[in-house]
């Protein structure tokens, strides 16, 4: 077995990360909203959802369900906009993302979110709906982009 000097990582180990018991890495980023470390994939995920609603809600949109899924899709935000129903898929992608944020919302992306907005959809009456996405390249306020009826059906 080859020996590591004391305190050093594995080969091609990244600095700052670890893996969690999902296999989620860990990443500290100070979030903007709280203040607090924000430290998986998965918390990161949920403040840029929180950043998103807050943003919509200022320019007056309401919500109606968060992480609303089913078997064929889901959306992080269903949301109302006078008469119309919001579908909004949230996207924090960093510097170092192989895709953008934008560019990470493909069409397989895209057939899931429609697929899921339907689902929800069988149960509502019938209101003229539209595809937002939110897209952000890190937690802050300032960085946040709204794309309204970014993509349609």
């Amino acid at each position: 077995m080859t020996g590591l000097p004391a305190g050093s990582a594995r080969p091609g180990a990244k600095r700052g990360t670890t893996r969690g018991a999902r296999g989620s890495t860990a990443v500290s980023t100070t979030g903007s909203t709280t203040g607090t470390t924000v430290r998986t994939t998965k918390e990161r995920g949920d403040a840029a959802e929180q950043l998103a609603l807050e943003h919509l809600e200022r320019h007056g949109l309401t919500l109606l369900a968060r992480n609303y899924r089913c078997r064929m899709g889901e959306v992080d935000l269903i949301m109302r906009d006078g008469a119309s129903l919001v579908f909004v898929e949230v996207r924090l992608r960093g510097k170092g993302a192989f895709a953008s944020a934008a560019e990470s919302i493909d069409a397989r992306k895209q057939r899931r979110i429609v697929a899921a907005a339907m689902h929800y959809l069988m149960r509502q009456p019938e209101a003229p709906c539209r595809f937002d996405c939110v897209l952000m390249p890190s937690l802050d306020a300032a960085s946040v982009e709204w794309l309204k009826a970014a993509f349609t059906l």
